[in-house]
């Protein structure tokens, strides 16, 4: 019975981990669906919400729920800002040249981020304050942040979906994500479409940032570029460019990372997720709910 437990308790945790997992591959999927960019300055987003939260909460002594919503809008804003000086010249030029230029953005943010904060860990003050849930008689507990990660990860996908089938600019972002030379001939704002694309990534590593940082309440200027891999990992094993893809994709991560961090070895997780990842794309090198490539000739 203990044992049942315990499963279950690390099966809960490893969805909770894989919804942030699956809130940050959204933004790596959304990008690279429409402006065909892998943004890999997408982690370190989340370390500047994470600060920006703590500054909020810890030094300025704002509620919970402020910080976050400062954090969302100034994650935002960045999101855009690097879209606008570092990602938008460079459009129609080599992929290699973004991916580099996107490798650049990740060094200066967490370099910025060393320089105002220092290297040491700061400790993060969870944003949620929801009671532990006790199952079975006490034998299985769930805690609050848990809880709140999975509901927000659900409202997101929700959301979203919504968002991107019923709207008119979800409906552009549709029309750029299939291509871009048609959706201009047909009057849609490419630019601004892209623009929109990156404020929503931003923003919802905010929230990732905060879910993560309230899981894990230690904070460095590296706090997000292991869990941005590792939810590129997610975009890319779900399928990058879908979005139900990254959210069966984080999910399948996160409970893997935690199932295989109690039963085989805690070093060897990372390695472990890694080596799913090779085998599924060995298999399917389009992910799971990835397109079939269809070659133009």
């Amino acid at each position: 019975m203990e044992v049942k437990m315990s499963f279950i308790s690390y099966l809960i945790n490893g969805v909770s981990l894989g919804s942030i997992y699956a809130i940050i591959a959204l933004g790596y999927t959304m990008v690279y669906g429409i402006a065909k960019m892998l943004n890999f300055a997408h982690g370190d987003i989340i370390m500047v919400g994470g600060f920006v939260i703590f500054t909020c909460v810890s030094t300025m002594g704002f509620p919970p729920l402020v910080g976050v919503l400062v954090a969302v809008i100034a994650c935002t804003v960045l999101g855009v800002m690097i879209e606008r000086v570092a990602y938008k010249p460079l459009r129609g030029t080599s992929s290699l040249a973004v991916l580099i230029t996107a490798i650049g953005v990740s060094y200066l943010l967490q370099n910025a981020a060393l320089l105002i904060f220092g290297s040491n860990a700061r400790q993060f003050t969870s944003v949620v304050n929801v009671p532990s849930l006790k199952l079975a008689g006490g034998a299985l507990s769930i805690s609050g942040v848990t809880m709140v990660t999975i509901l927000t990860c659900i409202i997101i996908m929700a959301g979203l979906m919504t968002f991107i089938n019923k709207t008119k600019i979800g409906q552009a972002m549709l029309a750029v994500s299939e291509d871009t030379g048609a959706a201009t001939l047909m009057g849609i704002d490419v630019n601004r479409t892209i623009a929109v694309t990156f404020a929503i990534g931003s923003a919802l590593a905010a929230i990732a940032g905060a879910l993560l940082c309230s899981t894990y309440p230690s904070l460095t200027p590296y706090t997000g570029s292991m869990p941005g891999i590792k939810a590129f990992v997610a975009a890319v094993f779900g399928g990058i460019g879908s979005i139900p893809g990254a959210l069966i994709g984080g999910i399948l991560l996160g409970v893997i990372e935690n199932l295989s961090k109690a039963y085989i070895s805690s070093q060897l997780s990372d390695a472990i997720v890694f080596a799913v990842l090779i085998v599924v794309l060995l298999v399917r090198p389009t992910g799971i709910m990835g397109k079939k490539i269809t070659e133009k000739v």
